[in-house]
């Protein structure tokens, strides 16, 4: 069974210090580039192959999706969408976790039975 990782884009790029408030949409396709080198090996903890969803919002958006890694575009708050992703993952097989440092998203998707773990998983 695939795991299904979501990563919160905005969160796992403000943990890194390295410029990325200056083009947050170049921070994202960093990152994007960076997943999707992990979709087949897998990332710290989760052998691959993992399904990996990038969810972005705001300045970030119009970062296209490359092979491994889906791109959602959240409408509104990047964290109300990884939570309806987390909570659509229930019916589908395999282990849904999602990347984040962000306390109160941590508590609602676990409510929705996803497993959360920090940005260095990503980005460590």
């Amino acid at each position: 069974m695939t795991t299904l990782l979501i990563v919160d884009g905005a969160n796992v790029v403000g943990s890194v210090p390295d410029g990325w408030w200056k083009d947050r949409r170049a921070a994202a396709e960093r990152l994007r580039d960076r997943l999707a080198r992990q979709a087949a090996e897998g990332v710290e903890g989760l052998p691959g192959p993992v399904e990996i969803v990038l969810v972005v919002e705001g300045a970030a958006k119009g970062v296209a999706p490359v092979p491994g890694v889906r791109v959602d575009e959240a409408p509104g708050s990047g964290d109300d969408r990884i939570v309806e992703l987390a909570a659509g993952a229930r019916s589908a097989p395999g282990e849904c976790v999602v990347v984040t440092a962000d306390r109160e998203l941590r508590e609602r998707v676990s409510a929705v039975g996803a497993r959360t773990v920090g940005p260095r998983t990503v980005y460590g």
